[in-house]
């Protein structure tokens, strides 16, 4: 049995009033009905967030139409986006520890479903970037903070699969805001999707708000920036954090820039499928949903970074996979790269949260930084790479990051084994 105190039930009505109360709880312990309402909140979040940020990928082609722009430059509606949210959380962490993690997370949540809604109101395409970068400074309030939150509230042995579950909500999230916005936009317009998937983001702040456990192991400190800037040095001058942050970077990117232009890929001969049909290949983040806590659970027992390392390798064969002109290899290649890629955050994203012995919400916000620098430079850049090389020459651009990513993970490996 864990030496750690953890959350327990209530007493039941017949047990004896006189009885002393339990010692103050640390952690919210598996298996108890606070960890599932922590975990239904996180995953709620999760799909709220990431539909609200990845809606707009499938539609990329129609913004390219629409306003007479490159693929690259439509592809600013999401890199844009998650480069202000890069910026952005390194703020958010400092404020929540401030105003407090579920505070922060709540107005993150609101304000970005309101952003998406509104979207629908403004028809020229420098508009729709200013929201969509407004967006990416309201959104940063949750992600980093999430971890932050699994890191001090839920016992040590169950904040991999907690993890693991909040990045499966990511996963059926942004399967879900690609599918409806690529069906809805195929029948009723790009603006009609913003409305439906802002809707939808309203209902998971609600659901939110009402299931996350309080924090129990928070203690809010005032804002001062010396300690914060000494609490990112101190994370920065570590040799496996840094590792951690990179690794991040290259996950992010390789598989962000794959879903950024699969589309146009799938748009185009041999394929020539409509846009409906395009948003519907984000079935295979089904994959991600399953491999996110399977993955998170697994490395508990085997190891983080030998699981994680074949994470990274799945994704690796994934990818070269989509260079198949069969649909169906196709297909099977996106759902084995968002296999491997989910498996392998949720992993990485944990290692961060369990190696982090002070400031979890600055090492956090470090591992998100540079994870969506990693989707804004290589999700814009591979544009340039499609346009001058073809698919063929940008897959060889992720193949490449991808290979840097696995050796990385291999020298994790042997460094967690040397401790």
């Amino acid at each position: 049995m864990s030496s750690l105190p953890s959350v327990r039930e209530p007493l039941a009505s017949g047990d004896s009033l006189s009885a002393q109360p339990p010692a103050a709880p640390l952690h919210i312990e598996r298996g108890t009905s606070a960890f599932w309402r922590a975990v239904v909140a996180l995953f709620a979040s999760g799909f709220s967030t990431f539909s609200l940020l990845y809606f707009v990928q499938p539609l990329l082609p129609l913004f390219s139409h629409d306003f007479g722009l490159s693929p690259a430059a439509s592809s600013l509606a999401l890199s844009l986006t998650t480069a202000l949210l890069a910026a952005s959380m390194l703020l958010a962490s400092a404020m929540s520890e401030r105003l407090g993690r579920r505070t922060l997370m709540i107005a993150s949540l609101l304000s970005s479903a309101a952003l998406t809604t509104a979207m629908a109101l403004f028809p020229e395409w420098p508009a729709l970037l200013f929201m969509r970068a407004l967006m990416g400074i309201t959104l940063s309030g949750l992600p980093a903070v999430a971890m932050a939150y699994v890191g001090e509230e839920i016992e040590p042995r169950a904040a991999g699969l907690a993890m693991g579950l909040y990045i499966g909500g990511s996963a059926i999230g942004g399967m879900s805001g690609r599918l409806l916005a690529g069906v809805i936009a195929d029948g009723h317009g790009w603006r009609v999707a913003a409305l439906v998937i802002g809707l939808i983001g309203f209902a998971g702040a609600a659901l939110f708000w009402k299931t996350l456990p309080p924090s129990r192991n928070f203690h809010p400190r005032s804002l001062d920036l010396r300690s914060v800037l000494a609490g990112f040095r101190s994370h920065l001058g570590n040799a496996v954090m840094l590792r951690l942050f990179a690794q991040g970077f290259l996950l992010m990117g390789g598989f962000v820039a794959v879903y950024n232009y699969v589309g146009f890929r799938l748009l185009a001969p041999p394929f020539s499928l409509g846009h409906a049909v395009v948003g519907m290949v984000s079935v295979v983040y089904l994959a991600g949903i399953f491999s996110s806590a399977w993955m998170g659970d697994l490395a508990a027992r085997h190891g983080h970074g030998r699981v994680m390392t074949a994470g990274v390798l799945l994704q690796l064969a994934g990818s070269l996979l989509t260079l198949s002109e069969n649909l169906w290899l196709l297909v099977a290649g996106m759902a084995v790269l968002t296999f491997g890629f989910f498996g392998a955050h949720s992993i990485c994203s944990s290692w961060v949260a369990r190696a982090a012995r002070h400031g979890r919400a600055q090492a956090s916000s470090l591992y998100l930084f540079g994870y969506y620098c990693g989707s804004s430079l290589i999700g814009a850049g591979g544009g340039y790479a499609l346009a001058d090389a073809g698919w063929t020459g940008f897959i060889g651009l992720v193949a490449i990051l991808l290979v840097l990513a696995a050796a990385n993970a291999f020298l994790l490996t042997r460094r967690a084994s040397a401790v």
